[in-house]
């Protein structure tokens, strides 16, 4: 599962471009991962600040 570390996002819109099923959405201040979500991991090599990381699902 992919997550957003809502302390370090800085909100660009860099990952929602980039992500190649149309997961993310982006509203604001508010960034959103669907469960269309395919853990690819290319929004988090676009995330300029790193705020965005693969986390083993509990």
């Amino acid at each position: 599962m992919m997550q957003v570390n809502r302390d370090t996002c800085c909100y660009c819109g860099g990952c929602v471009g980039a992500c190649p099923v149309d997961a993310m959405e982006l509203q604001e201040t508010v960034l959103t991962i669907s469960g269309k979500c395919t853990e690819c991991q290319i929004c988090a090599k676009f995330c300029p600040v790193g705020a965005i990381k693969r986390v083993k699902d509990k």
